[in-house]
């Protein structure tokens, strides 16, 4: 039903963009200078409205208006995202990462300043959503989408409606959940059950974490991020931590399940739309934040993603189907206990990673990991004896 509310109000706006009568959504700016250049585009998987049972496809429209063409590719966490860019194997124009990854970015350079005087539509950005902390003057990015963390279970395989985490520690449900398989919303979860700091730098918090995190391991079926929503739309598990924008998109694809914040609070995010150091296109990335900023096209994405929008027009747009929704947009009484992601220094990154990389390869044994390095580091030195022992066999020969 969604879907369908969102394709008859796209076709609706559309129309009347189209219409001399109505000329609802003008150009701003000229960017005919720019036709034949191109933007590579480096995104969140499932995070764009892409003309899917006849929504806008954004990218095509995008193109057509302006003329440059977008080669679009996506990513699965803020960490592989980071990778990439910080690693330089590919050149991108945009890049949408989350609040704590635009503050690490910023710090390490990897990011370019945006001239808000080629982002007219900036003007729709609510002010709430200005100023935050990982960009405090508004110099290198721009808000796209908001949301929190919450818990989409299914109603016919989960006994009765959660209000905790610790539901997904229910050995009850063995085999039937679904983990974050990124290393920051995974912790927060165990931090939060645990009464811990999002942004602790003490070691031993993370260790208390981590802890409970290795407690669960028997019971998750997958580590997932874009494959949650297979997943949870076909009924193969039982609960999931996910974002409440997408576990609205797979509540729309399967009546079964259901969405709760758990009392004991979560993760709130702001996602940004930034301009890589080095970009190849800075105006046609310019061009395109504009666009993604312009009622109709925001509008489109609002309903498409169901992610709350930091966009003032689309909120008081009437046609908003999701304007009112309880979950995004929660009152005030219904608002769970939120913080948010900051970058954290270099030594806690590298425990946090640590932990995590552990609780992958083993989760269950630290011990095991280190019998593993001494095995190999005993077969390495065996192997450089015996080495050693030919060579010198070899020249007694001669």
């Amino acid at each position: 039903m969604k879907k369908l509310i969102s394709i008859l109000t796209c076709t609706f706006i559309i129309a009347l963009s189209v219409s001399s009568s109505f000329p609802v959504f003008a150009k701003e700016l000229d960017y005919s200078n720019l036709r034949g250049t191109e933007i590579n585009v480096y995104n969140w998987g499932e995070y764009i409205s892409d003309g899917a049972e006849g929504t806008l496809d954004v990218n095509k429209e995008f193109e057509k208006e302006t003329g440059i063409k977008v080669n679009y590719t996506t990513f699965d966490s803020n960490e592989n995202m980071y990778n990439k860019i910080k690693g330089g194997g590919a050149n991108y124009d945009i890049v949408i990462p989350s609040d704590y990854m635009v503050e690490r970015m910023i710090n390490e350079g990897l990011l370019e300043k945006i001239d808000l005087k080629n982002i007219p539509n900036y003007k729709n950005i609510l002010d709430k959503y200005k100023n935050l902390y990982f960009d405090p003057n508004n110099e290198y990015s721009v808000p796209y989408n908001v949301g929190m963390v919450g818990l989409v279970y299914n109603t016919k395989m989960v006994n009765e409606k959660p209000n905790s985490w610790e539901i997904m520690w229910d050995e009850d449900y063995a085999g039937q959940i679904l983990m974050f398989n990124n290393s920051r919303d995974a912790f927060m979860i165990a931090q939060i059950l645990n009464g811990i700091d999002l942004n602790t730098v003490d070691s031993n918090d993370w260790h208390i974490a981590y802890d409970k995190l290795k407690a669960q391991k028997p019971v998750v079926q997958s580590y997932v991020m874009d494959e949650v929503f297979n997943k949870m739309e076909s009924g193969e598990a039982a609960m999931a931590a996910y974002y409440a924008g997408d576990c609205l998109t797979m509540m729309d694809n399967n009546p079964d399940l259901d969405f709760v914040y758990p009392k004991e609070g979560t993760n709130i995010f702001v996602d940004s739309i930034c301009v890589p150091a080095g970009c190849q296109n800075k105006e046609g990335a310019e061009a395109y934040i504009n666009f993604l900023l312009r009622e109709d096209v925001a509008l489109a994405n609002a309903e498409y993603l169901c992610y709350a929008t930091p966009n003032a027009a689309v909120l008081a747009n009437e046609d908003y189907s999701l304007r009112d929704n309880k979950y995004l947009y929660p009152d005030e009484a219904d608002m769970p206990k939120c913080q948010y992601y900051h970058n954290l220094d270099a030594d806690t990154l590298m425990i946090m990673t640590s932990l995590w990389d552990n609780l992958k390869i083993e989760g269950n044994s630290e011990t095991s990991i280190y019998v593993g390095l001494i095995s190999f580091s005993a077969i390495s030195i065996a192997y450089i004896i015996y080495r050693a022992i030919r060579k010198k066999k070899r020249e007694s020969m001669y």
